[in-house]
């Protein structure tokens, strides 16, 4: 792989400073005639040549070059930047701006709305992960040359994986004041597991696909064919709320409003009335032509991304659509509120960051490409309080970032796409893939990931 000297500063990332390149030759470390070049082929980890003419190791970094994570493009927050405010609250005009941050890691500038592809950054300094060993036939055992992990990177590791559904996992929810935990999925059962053993210790059957599933407090909204159903796990009730056309794809709740995306295009809210203990129907929003697949709440607004390629944003006094945006060629399958910027993915390879102008609309301030199409965005901080980013990918892999400089943290593996991820308690989340596979994930202390 050629890298000229202007791009040393973008390898640094993936490791500490080298103090001098020579020591990471293969051969004699005397050898002045080694190219100054690092080896495709080790990168790949099949280089077979003794002694190998080209690096065994990455350059080393500018003279001057520094960064947290040892990595010489920037990549950190702007130093008044105060990990109180990286909140999920949404774009807002007034809050102070960061834009000149996002992408740092691949050596990019400021500002602006420029678009980088994975292909401009180095391939991972890890193993590369068995392929057979993630199906299940991998017949080379311990003799194998390659990992036999579910993930790579340190600082999270998994701790417990739950069997028991047949189809893709489209929902986990953990209710508040609550020991257990709840996945639905397309086998239209909805499981839950008692926390402390991991045992499953109901099985719901509902006789419809679930769509999706979310919780608010002691409730639990589960999405199916032409219905929601709300179960308070604090009472042991449940109702049933009626109306939707079709399967219901996502939930979310915002300004005492329960809204669901809708099949046919629509959005439905409605309102709990502590009098009468229902969802009263509230409102059907409007103006999206295919199936609404995500939907956040941030800064007053609502924001929903539909098959139809647009994102739709809705004042929440007035649940009338402010601006529609439509930067995105494919199906927005994700949307997510992240400090003041919104963030989406789509089935076009893309995540999009989105920031309010002065005006109050929102314009795309950085674009980050990848090799598949995305699936699903979900953010959370570590145990030194850094915001990640977790992005599923359909090629059955999660990618992990630091945010906002998309530095690479780690990667999940998994049979299937990952079509759900939810944070728990105590550094703790969870994956859900499409062979039906719930994976439980714990971020772990750097001191500890060091020494494992």
């Amino acid at each position: 792989m050629d890298v000229d000297s202007g791009s040393k500063r973008v390898f640094q990332r993936l490791g500490g400073p080298v103090e001098n390149s020579k020591n990471y030759h293969h051969g004699n470390n005397n050898n002045s005639s080694q190219i100054q070049k690092v080896c495709y082929h080790w990168r790949a980890g099949n280089c077979n040549r003794h002694p190998c003419p080209y690096l065994h190791g990455e350059l080393p970094p500018p003279p001057n070059g520094s960064s947290k994570r040892g990595g010489g493009g920037g990549g950190g927050f702007s130093d008044d930047y105060s990990s109180s405010s990286s909140s999920f609250s949404g774009p807002r005009s007034s809050r102070p701006n960061y834009s000149n941050s996002w992408g740092r890691a691949h050596g990019g500038g400021g500002g602006g709305n420029r678009t980088l592809t994975r292909n401009n950054k180095p391939t991972e300094k890890v193993s590369k992960v068995c392929n057979f060993w993630i199906q299940g036939n991998c017949g080379y055992g311990e003799k194998c040359r390659y990992l036999h992990s579910w993930s790579t990177g340190d600082n999270f590791s998994m701790v417990a994986q739950l069997e028991g559904h047949l189809k893709v996992v489209n929902g986990i929810a953990l209710p508040s004041d609550s020991n257990s935990l709840y996945t639905g999925s397309k086998d239209e059962t909805v499981r839950v597991w008692d926390c402390t053993t991991g045992q499953c210790k109901a099985v719901i059957q509902l006789g419809g696909e679930v769509g999706c599933m979310i919780n608010e407090g002691h409730w639990v909204f589960v999405g199916i064919p032409n219905a929601v159903k709300a179960w308070n796990t604090l009472t042991n009730s449940e109702l049933n709320l009626n109306g939707p056309v079709g399967q219901v794809y996502a939930m979310v709740v915002g300004n005492d409003f329960l809204f669901a995306g809708i099949q046919d295009g629509s959005i439905l809210a409605w309102k709990f009335n502590v009098v009468t203990n229902t969802f009263e129907p509230a409102a059907s929003l409007t103006g999206h032509t295919l199936g609404v697949v995500s939907l956040v709440v941030g800064a007053n607004r609502l924001y929903s991304g539909s098959m139809d390629c647009s994102i739709r944003v809705w004042n929440l006094e007035t649940l009338q659509c402010v601006q529609t945006l439509k930067e995105h060629s494919s199906v927005v399958m994700s949307v997510l509120c992240w400090d003041q910027f919104l963030l989406s993915c789509s089935l076009d390879k893309t995540i999009k960051v989105w920031v309010a102008t002065e005006s109050g609309n929102l314009e795309v301030t950085y674009t980050h490409n990848e090799d598949h199409g995305l699936l699903t965005l979900c953010g959370m901080h570590d145990l030194e309080s850094k915001p990640i980013l977790l992005c599923s990918c359909n090629d059955n892999t999660v990618h992990l970032y630091d945010l906002p400089s998309f530095s690479e943290r780690g990667k999940i593996y998994a049979k299937q796409e990952v079509r759900a991820i939810q944070m728990g308690p105590g550094g703790l989340f969870f994956t859900g893939d499409g062979a039906g596979q719930v994976k439980v994930w714990r971020w772990l202390a750097e001191s500890t990931a060091t020494t494992r």
